[in-house]
C-alpha cells in the first residue's frame, strides 16, 4: 500500500468516525441501570441519555450514543458532593482529584482555611483553576481570619472600626468573586482570636449575598454545646445560613452523651427557623495540626514568639502541666480529648529526623526518645517547620458517628484534599484515610454491613441534599436538565481500601465517574478528562 493510500485510508476512517458521532442521538447512554435519583426515592431500572453535559432523558430509550455503558446489575446517582474539601491549593498544582473521584466525588466544596489568595484575587484564582483544568466541580470559602490578618496580622487583639470596616470591605469582595460564604476555625491559634461580636458584623456582610457561614468551631469537647450555640447565634443575628464542619463529639468521656446534646440542640434552632446543618467524616480519627497541642495563650503574641516559647525549659514545665490538668476557657485540650498521648498518632512529622516515627503513638515515641510525650510532640512540631507537622487524634465514639449520620440534615464531608499524585498524601500533608475512602466508607460500611442508613438514603446525604444546601440547583440530581455528574457504580464492590496503617489507598467499585458528561473515570481508570467547573456563588442583583 502506497503512502498516498494509506493516507486516504485514513482520513476515510476519520471522517466515518466524525460522522458517526456526529449523527449519534447522545454522547452517553446507560442502559439497564438501577437508577438512584438523589432525592432519597427507591430505585428504578431505567436508561439515561446525556448530551451536551446534561441528562437528557431518562426511561426505556432507543437510539445511539457515541458511548454506551452498560449498567445491568449496577447502580446509576448522581456525583458525590464534598461538603469540606481541602483541595484549594493542591488543584493549581494538579487538577486531577483522582483519589477524590475514585471515591465518587466529582464536586468539592472548600476554604474552611479559606482561599489560597487574598479577596481581591479570588476571581483570578477561580480563572486560573478553570483555565488549567480540573477534574472535578469546585467551590470555596473565604476565611474571616484572612480578612483579620490584613490589617492585624497573626496576634491577639480587638480590631478597631476602622479595623473592621477593612474587614467588611474584603469579605464584600470575596463575596463578589464567587465564595459560597465566610468560614473559621476558631479552635485554632489565631483564628481563635475573633469574637463572636465580630463574626456577626461580618456575616450581616455576607448575608447580602445570601451566603453560608461554615465553621470548624471553638471546641468540639466537653464546651461543644456552647460551640454550636455560638455558630447558631452567629448565622441567627448575622442572617446567614449556618454548616458545621465535620460535626463530631470529640472527647472520650463525653460519649454517647454529647452527641445527643448537639443534635438537640441544632433541631431546637432548626425549629425556630434558623437555616443550620452539618456536614461530618466517618472515622473515629481526627487530624490535625500537633500545634493544637499548645495553650491558646501561647500564640497570642504570633507563630515567631510562639515558637520562641516553646524552646524555653520553664515555659515547657508550665505546658505540660496545663495539658494534664485539662481545657481552658479558650484552648481545646485535644490530648485530654484523646484519653491521652497513647491515643495520639504523628501522622506526618514533616522532618527526615522524625519521619521514621510515624504512625507510632507519641506515648511510644516519647518513650523510645526518652522524653515526655509533650516534649517529643513539639520537638517534632518544631523541627518540622516551616511545615505543619500533622497528627491523628483518636476521640470519636463509633456509636456517636452512627447517631450524627441518621440525622436528615447532616451530609458528607472528607476534611481532606486531593493528591498530587494517586497514591500519594493529600495536600494537607495528613496520610489519612478520609482522603481516600470516606465517600466509599459510608456505603461499605454504614449501609452494606451495619446498616445504619439506606441506599438511598445514604445517596441523598451525598448528593441532592449538599446540592440544596449549597444552592448547586442544576446538580445533584439524575433528573432531565441536570448537569450530567453521574456514577455508574457495582454494590458489593464499593470499598474503602485505605486504613490507618494504609492511608493511600484507593476506593474500589465507583467505575464510571462523569463529571459534566464527560467520562473522567473509565472502567475504575482515571481518563485525564478535566472536565469540571469552578463553582461561583452569585449575589442576589
Amino acid at each position: 500500500m502506497t503512502l498516498k493510500t494509506l493516507l486516504a485510508c485514513s482520513a476515510a476512517l476519520l471522517l466515518g468516525s466524525a460522522a458517526i458521532a456526529a449523527s449519534s442521538d447522545y454522547d452517553i447512554l446507560i442502559r439497564n441501570g438501577k437508577v438512584l435519583d438523589g432525592a432519597g426515592n427507591p430505585w428504578v431500572k431505567a436508561d439515561v441519555a446525556i448530551k451536551d453535559g446534561r441528562i437528557v432523558r431518562i426511561g426505556k430509550l432507543t437510539g445511539s450514543a457515541t458511548r454506551v455503558i452498560d449498567a445491568t446489575g449496577r447502580y446509576v446517582s448522581p456525583g458525590f458532593i464534598d461538603m469540606m474539601d481541602q483541595s484549594g491549593e493542591t488543584l493549581l498544582v494538579s487538577g486531577g482529584a483522582e483519589n477524590k473521584l475514585l471515591e465518587g466525588v466529582t464536586s468539592a466544596i472548600a476554604g474552611e482555611g479559606g482561599t489560597p489568595v487574598p479577596a481581591d484575587q479570588i476571581k483570578a484564582y477561580f480563572d486560573k483553576l478553570q483555565a488549567q483544568g480540573i477534574a472535578i466541580n469546585f467551590g470555596s470559602y473565604y476565611a474571616t481570619y484572612q480578612a483579620r490578618e490584613k490589617v492585624m496580622g497573626d496576634r491577639a487583639g480587638t480590631p478597631t472600626p476602622a479595623q473592621m470596616a477593612v474587614m467588611a470591605k474584603e469579605v464584600d469582595t470575596a463575596m463578589h468573586a464567587g465564595a459560597f460564604g465566610i468560614s473559621t476555625a476558631l479552635i485554632y491559634s489565631p483564628i481563635t482570636f475573633q469574637s463572636t461580636a465580630d463574626l456577626i458584623a461580618l456575616a450581616k456582610v455576607a448575608s447580602q449575598c445570601n451566603a453560608i457561614y461554615a465553621t470548624h468551631m471553638r471546641d468540639e469537647g466537653p464546651k461543644l454545646i456552647p460551640a454550636i450555640e455560638e455558630a447558631i447565634r452567629i448565622g441567627e443575628e448575622g442572617g446567614v445560613k449556618v454548616e458545621i464542619f465535620h460535626l463530631k463529639a470529640g472527647y472520650r468521656a463525653g460519649w454517647g452523651k454529647l452527641m445527643p446534646e448537639a443534635i438537640a440542640t441544632v433541631e431546637a434552632a432548626r425549629a425556630r427557623g434558623v437555616d443550620v446543618a452539618a456536614d461530618m467524616y466517618v472515622y473515629n480519627a481526627g487530624g490535625t495540626g500537633i500545634d493544637i497541642t499548645v495553650p491558646t495563650w501561647v500564640w497570642k503574641d504570633g507563630e515567631a514568639k510562639a515558637i520562641e516559647r516553646l524552646k524555653d525549659p520553664t515555659i515547657r514545665a508550665r505546658l505540660k502541666q496545663e495539658v494534664a490538668a485539662g481545657p481552658q476557657p479558650d484552648w481545646t485540650n485535644m490530648v485530654q480529648a484523646a484519653g491521652g498521648w497513647d491515643n495520639v498518632v504523628l501522622g506526618n512529622a514533616q522532618s527526615a529526623q522524625y519521619d521514621k516515627y510515624n504512625g507510632m503513638s507519641f506515648a511510644k515515641i516519647g518513650a523510645a526518645l526518652g522524653k515526655d510525650p509533650a516534649d517529643a510532640a513539639w520537638d517534632i512540631m518544631i523541627a518540622g517547620l516551616p511545615h505543619r507537622s500533622m497528627a491523628l487524634y483518636f476521640m470519636i465514639g463509633e456509636d456517636d458517628i452512627r447517631t450524627a449520620l441518621r440525622q436528615p440534615w447532616v451530609s458528607i464531608g472528607s476534611d481532606a484534599g486531593s493528591s498530587v499524585k494517586l497514591g500519594q498524601i493529600d495536600g494537607l500533608g495528613l496520610p489519612h484515610p478520609r482522603a481516600y475512602g470516606n465517600f466509599t466508607r459510608v456505603i461499605a460500611e454504614y449501609v452494606q454491613k451495619q446498616h445504619v442508613l439506606t441506599l438511598e438514603n445514604a445517596i441523598r446525604k451525598m448528593t441532592s441534599w449538599p446540592a440544596q444546601r449549597m444552592g448547586l440547583s442544576d446538580r445533584g440530581l439524575v433528573r432531565e436538565g441536570m448537569r450530567a455528574d453521574v456514577l455508574v457504580f457495582d454494590l458489593d464492590k464499593v470499598k474503602d481500601v485505605a486504613t490507618y496503617q494504609q492511608p493511600l489507598l484507593p476506593s474500589t467499585g465507583i467505575e464510571e465517574v462523569i463529571v459534566n458528561g464527560v467520562i473522567t473515570i473509565d472502567q475504575g481508570r482515571p481518563t485525564g478528562a478535566r472536565a469540571g467547573q469552578v463553582l461561583r456563588h452569585t449575589c442576589p442583583a
